[in-house]
Parts: C-alpha cells; structure tokens; sequence
C-alpha cells in the first residue's frame, strides 16, 4: 500500500479528539502532547470556554506546530455540552473521542478503545479505566443510572438503595454499565449524530449521564474498558469557582430527573426530589464559602 492510500485509509477510519477547556493550563499542554502522539487520532479539535490563565496560548502554540490540531475561542462560557457539540461539528473524522484536559491517554488508549467498539454488535459507548495519579480508580467511570427513590429515603441515597457507582469486574475487559464518564468517551460519529449530541441545556455535570441514558434507550451498547487505564488528574478547571461547579451539578441533575424520571413519577415524588437536590446544594454552601 502506498504512503497516499495508508493516509487516507487512516482518515476514514480515524479518530478526532475534542477537548473543552476552562482554565485548563495546569494540564493542556500534556494533554495535547499525547494526543498528538495518539495512535489512529488524526483530528484535534480543542474549544475554549473564554479561559484567562494561559490555556489559549499553549492551545495555539499547539495548532501552529500540528496541523491536526484547530481551536475554537468562545468569548464566553457556553459549557461543557455545547463545547463537545461544537467541536464534533469542527471535524469529520468516523470516531468521536471527548477527551477532559485533565486526561493523559498513552499512545494506544483511544485506538484500543475504538478496537473494541468493533467487537461488540451494533454500535457503542466507551468509556476507560480512570485513575487518579496516584492510580486510584475514579468511581464515576462506571455508573448506575441515578436512584431518585433513594433521595427521598436519605442524603443522595446515603442511607439505602443503589450507589451511583459500579465496581469494577477485571474479569470482564468490557464491562456493561448505565453510564461512564464524560471525562473520556468514545463512540462512531453516526452515534453521536442520531443522538443529537450532548444536550446543551446541561452546563456542567450529568450531560455524561443523559447522553449514555439516551446511548442505551437508541439500543447502543455503553461500557467500560477495563483493560484501558487512563489518568485523570479531575478538577483542574473546577478549582477556581467551585459555587458555580456545584450549582451546576445539581440544576443538572434536576434537569436529568425532569427528562427520564418525573414524567413516571408522582407530583409528591417529584416535589420532594426537587426537595433533596437542593437541600444538598445549601448543605454544600459552607464547604463552597470556605473554599473562596
């Protein structure tokens, strides 16, 4: 095979990675270094959220030395879900990966997973083996669907029903769960088109949870890959304004329960999970307040 045909036969069969940024340049620039040097990853597209610590510029000092690599500058902060939305639009590759700026992937993590997509019928979800870098695994990688009975039997279901997070089976390389991590995900670009992409109602946290939820009910697969460990250093770009991580994480866990919950539920059931979430968000002013 030509060096022609092996390019363009990686193109219809690559990878586009999509990076959100805010505030992000205590990891950015280790982040895009492995990406770049990613097996089956011919596309970057980074989107950043009005950043003003440095991250723009190591995004650019990337894009001029890669062509692979392009940004997109907001002026604001849109969020997440629109962020991955619109750097999907950005790019043509067949495979989607949305890729944190606090994930270090090896070299063969993003091809490893897309491998495995083809193993399994039909189409596919994946997310990875998420370690902090200490090597502590992240629970969020593997989840149930959120248990809102729960909420209303104590704390975000402290006192009983099912936990969020799935233990990890190393017995299974692909372990089925309701939903992985947005942190890093990977699914076919026909996938993430017959979804409609990320809601962009959500601004921060559980647009991971809708999107496999939706994954699923179109009769995808979603799953882990066991055997596929990445760091993730989490957090990085929530430090600075900690309020506006935690009221976000809450309106869109509200938002979740409105979309697949409340329409089967009762109006007391839903007026007292209204109840619980934000209950939660004032338990958490204190620890908000101090952090400032």
């Amino acid at each position: 095979m030509s060096v022609a045909a092996a390019n363009e036969a990686g193109v219809r069969d690559g990878i586009a990675a999509v990076v959100v940024t805010h505030h992000s340049a205590q990891t950015i620039d280790e982040c895009l270094a492995r990406l770049r040097a990613a097996d089956g990853v011919v596309q970057v597209r980074v989107v950043d959220n009005d950043s003003t610590d440095g991250t723009l510029a190591i995004v650019q000092r990337h894009a001029a030395a890669d062509p692979r690599v392009r940004f997109i500058g907001n002026p604001d902060n849109p969020g997440f879900a629109v962020g991955c939305n619109q750097g999907a639009r950005a790019c043509d590759a067949p495979w989607l990966a949305f890729v944190n700026p606090d994930c270090l992937p090896e070299a063969g993590a993003l091809a490893r997973l897309r491998a495995h997509a083809r193993t399994l019928p039909g189409q596919a979800l994946l997310g990875a083996d998420l370690v902090d870098p200490a090597g502590v695994r992240d629970g969020a990688a593997r989840r149930n669907d959120p248990d809102f009975g729960a909420m209303l039997r104590g704390p975000f279901g402290a006192r009983a029903g099912r936990p969020l997070d799935v233990p990890a089976d190393d017995a299974q390389p692909l372990q089925r769960v309701d939903a992985v991590s947005g942190a890093l995900m990977l699914m076919p670009r026909p996938l993430f088109e017959r979804l409609g992409g990320f809601d962009p109602a959500y601004r921060l946290h559980a647009e991971d949870l809708d999107l496999c939820r939706r994954a699923r009910e179109a009769g995808a697969t979603v799953a882990v890959a066991n055997d596929v460990r990445v760091v993730h250093v989490r957090g990085v770009s929530s430090r600075a304004r900690p309020g506006f991580v935690e009221w976000h994480k809450h309106r869109g866990l509200w938002r979740y329960f409105r979309r697949f919950e409340a329409p089967r539920r009762g109006a007391l059931v839903r007026a007292g999970v209204w109840l619980a979430i934000w209950l939660h968000w004032v338990s958490r002013l204190p620890a908000i307040l101090s952090a400032r």
